[in-house]
């Protein structure tokens, strides 16, 4: 059986990943330099003909200038290495035994998934609806929601701080453990698999022989649900008109409570504010 290459270690990808982002600067620099150009070539205060041909040709000029440059040529070659290199490492994965199956895999889900999307596409699209609007009448409570995930990042982020120090600096007993957990579970795994066809052949005949029970019971609880949609519906009904009903009870007493609540803060803060003016006395009766 055909052993799976090896990935990049992570000196490689470091060095890869610098490569790139001074490649990048070095494009930005070139893209800056070409958009300057395009200004000047389109600038709406140079209209006349001759202008416009010597604005064109010094555009040319620049842009071959800019292309014959060493750091462009420099660029365009790291580019290419980059992205050779990633290929070259990539490639054995493409033409590895294991893509055989996952490529069928994919192709097979997307063959039993494409009927599922089309049936829920109206669902989705209603909840997608119902979900922006409900994000929008949110909308008020989202910076305190920010503000509170910012002090959460900013009080977690020195525990992630503090256990990345501790898993840094304890790097030889994590390779013991994950030596000693390969090596413990290394001899296991046939026997699971072993296990795993049992169950699988176990619990496919399982699933033949309660298939058609629950088909039945499913048809009996169809037309049972159908027989009695009416005392459903009647139910519903009875439910709606009884929270309908104690509506104007509900919201008495909401407004009974938040005037307490009120009457209480105002209590509490002229009892700990000592520096409010003496003789002021604050009352405030429950509505």
């Amino acid at each position: 059986m055909a052993t799976i290459p090896s990935l990049p270690g992570r000196d490689e990808v470091l060095r890869m990943a610098r490569n790139t982002t001074d490649i990048t600067g070095q494009l930005l620099d070139t893209a800056q330099n070409i958009t300057r150009i395009a200004i000047n070539t389109f600038d709406p205060r140079d209209g006349s003909g001759p202008e416009v041909l010597r604005v064109l040709r010094e555009t040319t000029a620049e842009l071959a200038e800019a292309s014959a440059s060493p750091q462009a040529q420099e660029a365009f070659y790291r580019i290419v290495d980059t992205l050779t290199r990633l290929g070259t490492t990539g490639a054995p994965l493409a033409v590895h035994p294991v893509s055989e199956p996952v490529r069928a895999l994919l192709a097979a889900l997307g063959d039993s998934l494409l009927p599922v999307l089309d049936a829920v596409e109206p669902a989705v699209e209603e909840f997608a609806t119902a979900l922006g609007e409900l994000v929008e009448a949110t909308s008020p409570l989202l910076p305190a929601a920010a503000g509170l995930a910012a002090g959460t990042l900013l009080a977690l982020t020195p525990l992630i701080r503090a256990a990345t120090g501790v898993l840094r600096d304890s790097t030889p007993e994590l390779r013991r453990i994950a030596d000693a957990l390969t090596a413990a579970l290394a001899p296991l795994m046939p026997l699971q698999v072993t296990l795993a066809e049992r169950a699988a052949a176990a619990g496919a005949g399982a699933v033949r022989a309660t298939l058609p029970p629950l088909a039945d019971l499913t048809d009996a609880a169809a037309a049972t649900a159908k027989a009695a949609r009416p005392v459903l519906i009647a139910g519903e009904e009875l439910f709606v008109s009884g929270l309908e009903r104690l509506q104007p009870a509900l919201m008495a007493a909401a407004s009974h409570t938040g005037s307490v609540a009120r009457a209480v803060a105002v209590r509490v803060s002229a009892a700990v504010s000592p520096a409010a003016e003496q003789g002021v006395v604050v009352a405030v009766s429950p509505a």
